[in-house]
């Protein structure tokens, strides 16, 4: 009998089947609001028990990347509502990815009076694009003040608020994949010498105030969070003493009482992979619902469910291309190619138009 398929019981969400569709980037939310493709989009593959959205910022600050949406103005909310009611009505429950992109960031893609903050005033090696001129070199961040760290767990605090006011199901904070909460954790991007650097504690000290903040205002059960040890996008090199930070970090999230811990292996796109070890550790030291995600197809999915692995499954580009996946996947049927011309640009191609099998 299929596990990948089954329901889950309560604690693991109360979803229509195991498999999770992972946040992806898509850049349509022209003037960083939510829109009608959008729903379109996220509908369409409603059929996963869980859809975390695409990366959205809690503020002007977090923006970043081009067209990204936010959940800190009411026009963001309104726009999140027809994308909630649309998903709820096909059955899946959805959960918005708070991202906060730090240091990743330029001036071009942020409105005039947004500030690129990180850790540590070190700029990430690499560029970033703008629609206005391209591709331009990542500027240097400005260092967080105490002040700043305050008003910016404010921020995650509004936006999950929001976030339940727009009908999401519960939040996902995005401690993965080089952005804010991530260049805490990092030595490289974390150079402070006050109660937020040095030491493993004082690195995760801003991730687990943010975690306990956002629980405070909506509720352990709505908030989970995704991590990458062993991810080295964003200019977040490997260190000797990661896999301690990351079993501590892992001690410290499972008192906090999160819904869920999603961790990130892209091994399969060419980064370093992420030990046995350390998924092994986040089993025994998590007592919540595990995600694991990384390059999965069907059968290696089924594998690693019925070995208690993990709770459930998240897949990214396979959902991109097949709204039908669950259906394609259940039937062994060959799946569309993504796209990958078309991840980031404006407009439904390679975004809505993927065809679905015919029935």
């Amino acid at each position: 009998m299929s596990v990948l398929f089954s329901k889950t019981v309560p604690g693991l969400l109360g979803l229509q089947n195991h498999l999770v569709m992972s946040p992806m980037t898509r850049s349509r939310a022209t003037d960083n609001i939510p829109n009608a493709i959008m729903a379109q989009y996220y509908s369409q593959r409603a059929t996963a028990g869980l859809i975390i959205t695409e990366g959205t910022s809690p503020s002007p600050n977090g923006l970043g990347y081009p067209r990204i949406p936010g959940i800190f103005s009411s026009a963001q909310v309104e726009g999140w509502k027809l994308i909630t009611d649309a998903v709820h009505a096909n059955g899946a429950k959805i959960f918005v990815q708070i991202m906060h992109c730090g240091r990743i960031a330029h001036p071009l893609n942020l409105p005039p009076e947004a500030r690129i903050l990180a850790p540590s005033a070190v700029a990430a090696a690499g560029e970033m694009f703008t629609d206005a001129e391209g591709n331009k070199p990542l500027p240097l961040p400005q260092a967080m003040t105490d002040a700043d760290i305050k008003i910016t767990v404010a921020e995650f605090v509004q936006a999950a608020k929001n976030a339940v006011t727009a009908g999401f199901d519960g939040i996902e904070l995005h401690g993965a994949n080089g952005y804010l909460l991530e260049q805490f954790i990092r030595p490289n991007s974390n150079l402070r010498s006050d109660i937020y650097g040095g030491s493993i504690e004082n690195r995760a000290r801003f991730v687990t105030e943010v975690a306990e903040a956002v629980i405070g205002a909506i509720g352990k059960d709505k908030v989970g969070i995704r991590l990458s040890p062993f991810g080295v996008f964003n200019d977040m090199p490997l260190y000797d003493k990661m896999e301690q930070d990351y079993t501590y970090l892992a001690q410290q999230l499972n008192n906090l009482g999160l819904v869920y811990i999603h961790l990130v292996d892209h091994s399969h796109m060419g980064a370093p992979p992420v030990p046995d070890t350390i998924k092994a550790t986040f089993r025994k030291l998590f007592n919540h619902t595990l995600i694991l995600s990384g390059g999965y197809d069907a059968r290696r999915s089924e594998i690693d469910l019925a070995e208690g692995k993990c709770d459930l499954i998240a897949v990214g580009r396979p959902f991109l291309a097949n709204p039908d996946l669950v259906t394609r996947w259940k039937t062994g049927s060959e799946l569309n190619p993504p796209d990958m011309a078309t991840f980031y640009t404006p407009g439904s191609r390679g975004y809505t138009d993927y065809p679905v099998l015919k029935k």
